[in-house]
């Protein structure tokens, strides 16, 4: 009787550490399952890249793991920039884990599983195959032993010789810290413990100096990666790693505020200060505080174009050149969106100021949503601003760019910032169809909506009753004024400002009704450095570029 009640004990202690991993580490946001997305181009785009997803071939995706952990591989690897083999099978990962916390699809939570066992299968026979330096490794880097076997003595020949190795493992890493994350794979957070232990162990005798020469190479959000690890662990160790692995290049450039941003490769820094945020969340000091903010500012408001892109042919422009893009083909990358609206949600988590969603809601509207192909779901790499032009997208199977990696994931996401939580606070972000379950109130609210091909929406308490503030955003795309709050029919009377929060504190019950009127109107927005250049907008929507 009492190996059964602690049976149950254990059982229902992993439930609920599944069920509430995601708060875990973004404290102010809701499990993707507790918000429903409604019918709207949000849950279609979700849903057709679901489909897209599963046309991949997981033992192909795979392979570079295999091949380098010295094991037989199942299938080919895919020959798209074979250079850079392994790098979309960590992004896969996420986006196996991102749908089926959003969906509870199950051919998603199969594969995430399958990915899980293979890679296990792969971390130990790196140990037991390269004990010199392969303990805890599971990266499908090619040539992993020559890369690392003197890398971790300071030689970086093989390590320049290739393709951004940091990089790539970055995101085995993140797909790793996904599966525990959302998907609740317990496994997978021993294997990416043990992987972060590697990462500590390889570069353990390096100096000061050589960390920042070898971070002058791509290496994606290594440093947040650390940061999660010590938020996952309270191992202080891992807090060290992420400020190791920070570049003080760009780090203390952002910190003084001095933007050095001019010509140099745009993602390669967009993770750098998404890292930095995430470290000064987590305590690391008023220099990632002012980093990661200063980095935000200069490219939202410096850099980024009315859809809310930066980048021109992968670098950052000086202002003298910005009419190349009206003239290049390659123009913002949709991986520096993805990154920059994980740095915007870092920076709301630490400070819920409107200026956050307003820039969150123009780039996942107008950048982030445009870059699915919306009958074959395949993937968009640039979305070029030259007049007339075109894009080009990816197919299942055939392109392996980084941004079909990052738009794997990018559309099971749509339901992470709609809403988010702080104390006795509910904050209404975005003005997408959806509902939210809030267990820990109690309490079910939907939103009803076409927005933007409709000026308003409306939310319903359909079920429970709590007390709370309701945080509703005045876009900054509103005239001061002209947004309305009516509350069971009566009109709120209030004088916040664009760009803010209106606040509605009251007892909630089952049956209320919040109808908020938001006009839109028609403004042109001028490309960074060339005003003869401009966007038109109606609200945060650009129906054209001319």
């Amino acid at each position: 009787m009492k190996k059964l009640l602690l049976y149950y004990i254990l059982c229902g202690i992993l439930f609920l550490s599944n069920l509430y991993a995601q708060d875990k580490l973004y404290l102010n946001f809701f499990p993707l399952g507790d918000v429903t997305l409604l019918d709207g181009p949000f849950k279609e785009a979700r849903d057709l890249n679901i489909q897209t997803l599963l046309n991949y071939n997981v033992d192909r995706l795979l392979a570079p793991y295999r091949k380098e952990a010295g094991l037989t591989a199942k299938a080919a690897s895919y020959p798209n920039w074979i250079g850079l083999d392994g790098h979309i099978g960590g992004h896969y990962l996420s986006a196996m884990a991102l749908n089926y916390a959003a969906t509870g699809h199950s051919d998603c939570r199969q594969r995430l599983e399958y990915m899980i066992s293979e890679l296990k299968t792969c971390q130990e026979a790196n140990t037991a195959n390269f004990s010199t330096w392969g303990v805890g490794y599971v990266g499908g880097v090619p040539n992993s032993s020559s890369i690392w076997s003197t890398f971790k003595t300071g030689n970086f020949t093989a390590f320049r010789a290739g393709w951004v190795p940091w990089y790539n493992l970055h995101k085995m890493y993140a797909g790793l810290r996904d599966a525990w994350l959302y998907g609740g794979n317990e496994d997978a957070r021993t294997i990416f413990i043990k992987f972060c232990d590697w990462g500590i162990y390889i570069t353990s005798s390096l100096s000061d100096a050589q960390m920042e020469s070898m971070l002058g190479t791509e290496h994606g959000g290594m440093n947040e990666i650390f940061a999660d690890a010590y938020q996952m662990t309270g191992e202080t160790k891992y807090l060290a790693a992420a400020k190791r692995f920070s570049h003080k290049e760009l780090l203390n450039a952002m910190a003084a505020g001095r933007d050095n941003l001019d010509n140099k490769h745009a993602n390669t820094q967009v993770p750098k200060a998404a890292g930095f945020q995430r470290i000064a969340e987590l305590g690391g000091g008023d220099n990632y505080t002012r980093a990661g903010r200063f980095f935000w500012e200069t490219v939202t408001g410096n850099r980024s174009l009315a859809f809310g892109g930066n980048s021109r042919q992968e670098y950052f422009p000086s202002a003298s050149v910005c009419i190349d893009y009206v003239n290049v083909v390659e123009g913002p990358e949709s991986c520096n969106s993805h990154n920059m609206l994980r740095l915007t949600g870092h920076l709301f988590r630490e400070n819920p100021l409107a200026k956050y969603a307003d820039f969150y809601e123009r780039a996942l509207y107008n950048h982030i949503l445009s870059t699915q192909h919306p009958e074959h779901g395949g993937y968009v790499y640039f979305t070029p601003a030259r007049p007339r032009h075109y894009r080009v997208y990816s197919a299942p199977n055939k392109a392996m760019w980084c941004c079909v990696g990052t738009g794997m994931e990018n559309h099971a996401k749509y339901g992470e910032f709609i809403y988010t939580h702080r104390n006795d606070s509910l904050y209404v972000n975005l003005f997408i169809a959806s509902e939210l379950n809030w267990k820990s109130r109690g309490i079910k609210i939907k939103q009803e909506t076409l927005f933007p091909y409709e000026e308003k929406t409306r939310l319903i308490v359909t079920e429970g009753s709590s007390s709370f503030k309701l945080r509703i955003r005045y876009p900054s795309w509103v005239s001061a004024g002209a947004l309305k709050v009516i509350v069971n029919g009566d009109t709120l009377s209030h004088e916040t400002q664009p760009a803010s929060y209106i606040t509605v504190d009251r007892s909630w019950t089952t049956g209320d009704v919040v109808e908020i009127i938001l006009p839109m109107h028609n403004t042109i927005e001028p490309l960074p450095n060339v005003s003869k250049f401009v966007a038109f907008k109606h609200g945060p929507i650009l129906p054209c570029r001319v």
